[in-house]
Order: structure tokens, then sequence, then C-alpha cells
């Protein structure tokens, strides 16, 4: 499975952006997509994850602020990122875990500043 992730940039706090993640290849249902991210020194993170009939779990930090959501037929992921803060700064990375494993995407830098 190979996911591509797409849609990071630079934004001012308060702002809002929306990161893409496409997988391809051998991708079975049930398995689970999610972001996650990680910041210059700090370990990776989830952010948020999402089962195939839609569930979804979020971190806290930002609970209220970003949603999770994904299209099966395209095999996509989205992450509606509002109300950026300067912590949410980091590489974001999509996830997906199901019958063959998990895979990663290669990442997309998200920048918050003014």
């Amino acid at each position: 499975v190979q996911l591509q992730a797409s849609g990071g940039g630079l934004v001012q706090p308060g702002g809002s952006l929306r990161l893409s993640c496409a997988a391809s290849g051998n991708i079975f249902r049930p398995n689970l997509m999610a972001w996650y991210r990680q910041a210059p020194g700090k370990q990776r993170e989830l952010v948020a994850v999402i089962t195939s009939d839609g569930t979804t779990t979020y971190a806290n930090s930002v609970k209220g602020r970003f949603t999770i959501s994904r299209d099966n037929a395209k095999n996509t992921v989205y992450l509606q990122m509002n109300s950026l803060k300067f912590e949410d700064a980091a590489v974001y990375y999509c996830n997906l875990a199901g019958r063959l494993g998990t895979s990663w995407g290669q990442g997309t830098l998200v920048t918050v500043s003014s």
C-alpha cells in the first residue's frame, strides 16, 4: 500500500488547512486511517483516526478544531484543520492500518506563523 499526502503549507494562527492522503495498492476493509504529526524534537503523536465505517477519535489537543473524514470509494482520508495554533506546526503523516499491516505516507509540512 502506498500513501500520498498533500495539502500542507504556511498558515497564520487562527487559519485553516485541509490535508489529503490518497491510498493505492491492495487495500482491504475494514481498516483504520489516521493522521499523526511530529514536531521538531518531539515524538510522533496521533492526531486523529477514523474507522472504515466512519467512527472517529481525536487527540484532546485538537478536539473541536480538527475533523477527520474519509472517502472509501477514493481510498482517501482528509484532515480539516481549523483555528490553527503555533503548537500545531509539525510534519503530518497519514497512516493506514489493515489486514496487510501498516503503511505510512511521506509527510506534509504544516507551518503556523504570523
